[in-house]
């Protein structure tokens, strides 16, 4: 153990500038120092998580005195905290190290002393004097240290927090969910024509900018036919989807387009039980339209009337008594349900964790079977307790199978709608923020939401919801979405659409490079869309990054648009869809589609993928606007050649080059050949010969041809 003498304290060059600048700015009249942010850490109480010994207390480091110093115990990792007294608006954190500094480490805020967020993190520091600016509202502050740089603890001379005492009043959580939340109880009178008068207006609506929320408290209703339309929810508030039953139907059908369901997207029905009129509910739907917690005591239509082609879609934690008919569905995902039998099957049928699924017998027919997911957790749900409203959030299970729900109370936590702010249209993104930074959940309400600065979410377990399809927009070309390398967020249920100036990505889970491993308490991605086109013109380079380890994204679709406004190969130009730098990502449910490169890079270590639906873009103008190099297009799902453990299940590419069916694909997927990387259950389509490909996966699997719209298929690679 170093004596103090080990360490002499020094200060840089850089500090001693500092230093003269600040003396000669004190000493001038009129001198903007006057106006700088107030230090309000010096002489406040400070705990640490240890201490090297009775010369370097905690206190040292808060009491202005550049010859005393902190350090603690020499282990990672090591904490430093001050109390301000009071919540304040914070602006700036200095740390003047020692030579024992902190290569990686963390400034985390507080507002009880137990919720933490992060206001900056880095792995890569130097030591010195640091200086960080920040933002947010907090009582409590640290140093979080995770890397030591040298052989000895972590050690700070100074430990300086500037700001403003008093941030004005706090925001208040809970409150009303605004007009397009619509609640009925059992007595409301006229329930169907409230149906009914919304669905004449959203039926076709695909662009429009309409959003609506449903929700039925607990309880029983006779006769009712929900027809649900474009960016439609609708829910139960029960606990469990028994507590609510709707005697009738909760029915998606596509009358509006001629008995075509491949462009039903958007909407989505949750937590409740159903008694079909006729014995067999109908819900003929495609992409972003998730069938959620739902029990229907009968089966399941998954066709339009007519069986009219269909192109979804994904049912998880729900029960199905009787039979799903799958019929002209082109592919489906069941995730942890239970179901009487499943019926007919295109290409691509994929089960995870389903009593009642289908042996496995891919290709033919095209059912990818595994018994359990690897690991699930089912998204957080608004629910009535009594009178209040709460946001239920249900805990992580491994190798699950079967619902969450069927036996006894559902395992997870509750969070009042007091926790949450109630974000509704017209909110800035700096309100969202503070309210972020205050501690706050975000609770968004039916609407159309534009962000001209990046939400942060930097404190853990943080939970961000939307109701009825709820979008973000962001302005100016800023990322939407950013959450920091923390565990346990929860994004679910909302889409975010992309502005006309160029953002680099649209969200991003955890900052590039990170090394936590979030394997205990992961974050969630659930039915959050992303597109970018469609509702009028849109650029990103990316749609949806993925940094942080262990990160669960279950189901998303991610949309260049290939039809509306503002689409074309320039107009709402995006090279890639999906990317995976974390390590051991799983994504259970993936729709990426038509993106101008890449729709999916995987960079990340032990990544897995349960089912993958896939569509290249239709508008590429010709072979050369797709060419890779020497290689023919860009695949739609590639594995980093450097990445040694892969494994993927029932995994679909499909092209249809309209405006040059020529066009030549070499393959729809692309990965390493290496033992650890596993594919099982591949196939390819060409769309009615518009466009062909070469291979299935590397130079594996026959050729796609002609204009039958015959798949290719390969059962293992390699």
């Amino acid at each position: 153990m170093p004596r103090l003498s080990d360490h002499p304290p020094r200060l840089t060059a850089a500090a001693l500038t500092a230093a003269l600048i600040a003396a000669l700015l004190v000493l001038l009249p009129g001198s903007a120092a006057q106006a700088a942010p107030v230090l309000l850490s010096q002489g406040r109480p400070v705990t640490a998580s240890s201490q090297e010994n009775a010369g370097t207390p905690a206190s040292a480091a808060v009491d202005g005195d550049n010859a005393t110093r902190w350090s603690s115990q020499f282990a990672d990792p090591q904490w430093i905290q001050v109390d301000l007294g009071t919540p304040a608006l914070l602006s700036q954190v200095v740390l003047r190290w020692e030579t024992a500094y902190a290569k990686a480490y963390r400034i985390e805020l507080s507002t009880d002393g137990a919720a933490w967020s992060t206001a900056y993190s880095t792995t890569s520091a130097t030591g010195a004097v640091a200086t960080h600016d920040i933002a947010g509202t907090a009582r409590y502050v640290r140093v979080y240290g995770t890397q030591r740089a040298t052989q000895w603890g972590y050690s700070l001379f100074e430990f300086q927090v500037f700001g403003t005492s008093g941030s004005g009043p706090a925001l208040p959580g809970g409150g009303d969910l605004g007009p397009n939340v619509i609640v009925f109880d059992p007595s409301t009178p006229n329930i169907q024509g409230r149906l009914d008068e919304v669905f004449r207006q959203q039926e076709s609506a695909q662009f429009g900018s309409g959003r609506y929320q449903f929700l039925f408290k607990p309880g029983t209703y006779n006769g009712l036919n929900a027809q649900i339309g474009f960016y439609t929810s609708i829910s139960g508030l029960g606990l469990s989807p028994d507590d609510t039953t709707i005697n009738g139907d909760v029915t998606v059908d596509a009358g509006w387009f001629g008995g075509n369901a491949t462009q039903n997207f958007w909407r989505s029905a949750e937590n409740l039980a159903l008694n079909p009129v006729n014995g067999t509910d109908r819900w003929a739907v495609s992409q972003a339209a998730p069938f959620r917690r739902m029990h229907v005591k009968g089966g399941l239509n998954l066709a339009p009337d007519g069986f009219g082609w269909a192109s979804g879609g994904y049912i998880a934690d729900s029960r199905i008594d009787a039979q799903v008919g799958n019929y002209s569905q082109q592919q489906w995902y069941t995730r942890d349900s239970s179901i009487g039998s499943w019926g007919n099957g295109v290409w691509n049928q994929v089960f995870s964790g389903v009593q009642g699924a289908p042996a496995q017998s891919f290709p033919n027919p095209p059912y990818t079977t595994l018994d359990t997911t690897p690991v699930s957790r089912e998204k957080p749900f608004l629910y009535l307790d009594g009178s209040e409203y709460k946001v239920f959030v249900p805990a992580k299970r491994e190798n699950a199978r079967g619902t969450s729900w069927g036996n006894g109370a559902p395992q997870g936590t509750s969070l009042p709608l007091s926790r949450f702010y109630v974000v509704k249209p017209g909110t800035t993104a700096a309100t969202m923020n503070q309210a972020l930074a205050q501690g706050l959940h975000l609770l968004f309400t039916p609407g159309v939401h534009h962000v001209d600065q990046t939400l942060r979410v930097n404190r853990a377990d943080t939970v961000v919801l939307g109701l009825g399809l709820a979008t973000l927009v962001p302005d100016n070309g800023v990322t939407a979405m950013k959450v920091a390398d923390i565990d346990g967020v929860r994004l679910a249920g909302f889409l975010i659409d992309a502005g006309p100036v160029d953002s680099p990505s649209l969200l991003e889970v955890g900052p590039a490079g990170t090394t936590t491993d979030h394997g205990a308490n992961p974050t969630t991605v659930q039915d959050v869309f992303v597109r970018v086109g469609g509702a009028g013109p849109g650029r990103a380079d990316v749609g949806m990054v993925i940094n942080n380890h262990d990160t669960i994204v279950d189901h998303t679709w991610i949309w260049r648009a290939d039809h509306g406004d503002g689409v074309g190969w320039e107009t709402n130009r995006a090279d890639y869809g999906f990317r995976v730098n974390g390590d051991d990502v799983l994504a259970t449910g993936l729709f990426v589609e038509h993106f101008n490169k890449y729709d999916v890079q995987w960079n990340g270590e032990r990544g897995r993928t349960v089912f993958y639906q896939n569509e290249k873009a239709y508008d590429a103008p010709d072979q050369a606007a797709i060419q890779n190099g020497s290689t023919k297009g860009y695949a739609a799902y590639k594995v980093a050649d450097s990445v040694t453990v892969h494994e993927g299940w029932g995994l679909g590419s499909y092209c249809y080059y309209n405006v040059d069916p020529t066009i030549r694909q070499d393959h729809g997927f692309q990965a390493p050949v290496k033992p650890g990387v596993k594919f099982h259950d591949l196939l390819v389509v060409s769309l009615g010969g518009k466009g062909q490909y070469e291979h299935v996966i590397n130079t594996t699997g026959a050729p796609t041809s002609g204009t039958s719209t015959t798949p290719s298929t390969v059962v293992s690679f390699p």
